[in-house]
């Protein structure tokens, strides 16, 4: 067939040159855009499973936390007489565990139950904020003048020092074990200074203040007299407030012995000698032998299920950050 024959069938069947190649084009361009949609449709629905996952996550553990409590409150109202129980664990400070917030309500709530014939406050705690700790102690002094007639004991396990004693030396009567460590009444402020360091490196401190002591005790600066003096008398306010919250609430059981207020810790052994403790005994024999209630009911108040979840998924990272910043450096301590 000539060159003129093929071009004029061509022409006839309506198709111009190369034909071939435009319809493979167009098929290769079709299947990338379905393979797109397909791609953008399968994000789609991972993101809206991931959500879903969530969600369904987020929603069992609110349900769990909630039949828990209601577990709690229902143990609590259907108990006939008992010992009332209140834990106070690890760092009194604000968002902790053992936050005066959170303790004052549990303590409150266990003296107002009408089957509470005496409260237990078991202790293991290093210590803590002052004021925190000031709070439980005032607490417990209004809850006895309040309820006469519902006894408060004092429970330590492994620690109770410093501020974790201030906070429970209002109770009746503490018991401790034999190698509980317990004292440590003194206050103390630490940090940390960089001055040398910094000269070492040549690194300069640029620090702009507006009142003439504003930039006292800034661990980049040096550490002037006047500043040492300031907070040392600051430290001694706390530690004769602290004395005198330990005198009012132990009255005659202290001894004289002069170590007992330097700051010093003790067994449980030791501290029964000096006054600290009065007993040796734990929760259970406490409740058993001295309220003559064996049943215990815990009332400790927990933090919110949804602070909790959240602070796991570090949305209060900053805040965790600047609470142990503020703990381990200017801050005053009982511990």
């Amino acid at each position: 067939m000539t060159e003129e024959q093929n071009g004029s069938n061509q022409q006839n069947n309506g198709q111009q040159p190369g034909w071939e190649r435009n319809v493979l084009e167009r098929l290769a361009f079709a299947a990338l855009r379905e393979q797109r949609l397909s791609r953008n449709w399968g994000i789609f629905f991972k993101l809206f499973y991931g959500f879903f996952l969530l969600v369904s996550l987020l929603f069992f553990f609110i349900l769990i936390g909630v039949v828990a409590t209601a577990g709690k409150q229902t143990e609590s109202l259907s108990a006939k007489e008992h010992t009332a129980l209140v834990e106070l664990n690890g760092i009194i400070a604000p968002n902790t565990p053992a936050s005066a917030d959170l303790v004052v309500s549990s303590l409150r709530a266990a003296f107002k139950n009408k089957k509470t014939k005496g409260v237990i406050i078991r202790t293991n705690s290093p210590g803590g904020s002052p004021v925190q700790s000031s709070y439980i102690y005032n607490e417990i002094k209004r809850l006895r003048k309040k309820y006469p007639k519902i006894p408060v004991y004092a429970v330590i396990t492994d620690v109770c020092a410093s501020g974790c004693y201030y906070a429970i030396a209002s109770s009746n009567k503490i018991y401790a074990n034999e190698s509980s460590i317990v004292g440590s009444i003194g206050v103390l402020m630490n940090g940390f200074g960089f001055v040398d360091a910094m000269k070492k490196l040549g690194i300069k401190r640029r620090l702009l203040t507006a009142g003439k002591h504003k930039g006292i005790l800034d661990p980049f600066s040096p550490l002037g007299p006047y500043a040492k003096a300031h907070a040392k008398n600051m430290l001694s306010q706390v530690h004769r407030q602290f004395i005198r919250a330990v005198k009012e609430g132990r009255g005659s059981a202290l001894s004289s012995d002069k170590k007992l207020f330097s700051g010093l810790f003790w067994t449980g052994y030791e501290a029964k000698r000096l006054g600290l403790v009065d007993e040796m005994g734990s929760a259970g024999e406490v409740a058993r032998n001295v309220i003559k209630a064996e049943t215990i009911v815990n009332f400790t108040r927990k933090q919110r299920f949804l602070d909790r979840f959240i602070r796991q998924l570090g949305a209060s990272m900053v805040l965790a950050m600047e609470q142990r910043w503020l703990m381990n450096s200017q801050s005053i301590q009982l511990r």
